[in-house]
């Protein structure tokens, strides 16, 4: 057996486990932070320094294996909700199943979102998405794009995951491995949903597909808006009076200190060309590409593990913040 496939099987055996920290409840009121909730409001003083202050609200939604608060204190977008509430922003963060299609996962959020819109008295948002998130806010744009003021992805593999791709071909559908795909999948997201308080259905298998390369080409055929027209191409800033943006990162190993790096590391060598150790760059272009090289893996675009990114990058909150101030200067 060779090196490679050796790697292969530690990644199968453990594939649920790699997309834990990476990648909820669909009723809206428990998915989203209600706007009578005090941490929804934003205090006076900081509201006055208005750099992240956007006319529409900033809806967070996450990605495979996320999850909104564990314990309902440990966020997936560790600390950046109140760093963008701290310069005057309206934020809102979300909750789906952690494992399923997008398509499953944008109808529980777009539940979320038109509760939202409306009780905020916006009438729109700003979504932005990490990892499946950003396939997730793509099929609310396509549901209801009135409600939609700006998508943005985070990490997104827009074009498939390699990782997805070399797991789908060597396991056999309906074969020992898949089910033992099926299983941990589902397993964990029971897990996650009990440390986070909900209760969703989980599909694994269903999640795995969504990210391939074939679950990508037909997702991107009934949801085009955004994608660029040549592989590795930009995408267009915008469509219908809707805003399209994207980030992405480049590097594995940033921070020796952060437990995720390794797991990272390993899923690294089933993706070619240059990624974030599970989304190639050219895969996650979507939009007016903000950049796609920064040096941050796919949990560090979120700010995980416990802030433990890299010491010579722009730290992942202070990118939410100048994204925040992007929108506002749109007018947005």
């Amino acid at each position: 057996m060779t090196s490679r496939a050796k790697v292969g099987r530690v990644v199968l055996c453990g594939i649920a486990a790699a997309w834990l920290a990476a990648c909820a409840d669909a009723d809206p009121g428990a998915g989203a932070t209600a706007p009578d909730d005090p941490a929804a409001d934003v205090d006076p003083t900081a509201r006055a320094t208005g750099y992240t202050q956007t006319r529409y609200p900033i809806v967070l939604a996450h990605g495979m294996s996320g999850w909104k608060e564990l314990f309902g204190v440990y966020e997936y977008f560790y600390g950046i909700p109140a760093e963008l509430r701290a310069g005057g922003a309206n934020v809102y963060v979300t909750s789906v199943s952690a494992f399923a299609s997008s398509e499953a996962r944008g109808e529980q959020l777009l539940q979320q979102i038109e509760y939202i819109a409306a009780a905020s008295g916006a009438g729109k948002v700003h979504l932005i998405g990490h990892s499946q998130g950003g396939l997730d806010v793509r099929y609310v744009l396509a549901a209801r794009p009135d409600l939609v003021a700006s998508v943005t992805t985070v990490g997104t593999p827009h074009q498939g995951a390699d990782l997805a791709d070399w797991l789908l071909d060597h396991t056999s559908d309906g074969g020992f491995t898949r089910a033992v795909i099926d299983a941990l999948g589902s397993a964990l997201g029971f897990v996650l949903d009990i440390l986070a308080g909900t209760d969703n259905p989980q599909d694994a298998l269903a999640a795995l597909a969504q990210v391939s390369s074939d679950g990508m080409a037909a997702f991107n055929h009934k949801y085009p808006a955004g994608l660029p027209s040549t592989y590795c191409g930009g995408g267009p800033a915008s469509a219908n009076g809707v805003r399209f943006y994207s980030w992405s990162g480049t590097s594995v190993i940033t921070n020796f200190l952060d437990p995720s790096d390794g797991p990272l590391g390993i899923a690294s060598l089933f993706a070619s060309g240059q990624n974030d150790g599970l989304v190639g760059r050219c895969s996650s272009h979507f939009g007016q590409i903000i950049r796609d090289d920064y040096g941050l893996n796919h949990l560090d675009e979120v700010n995980q593990i416990l802030g433990l990114v890299s010491i010579f990058e722009s730290s992942p909150p202070s990118l939410f913040r100048a994204h925040a101030n992007r929108l506002k200067t749109a007018g947005l």
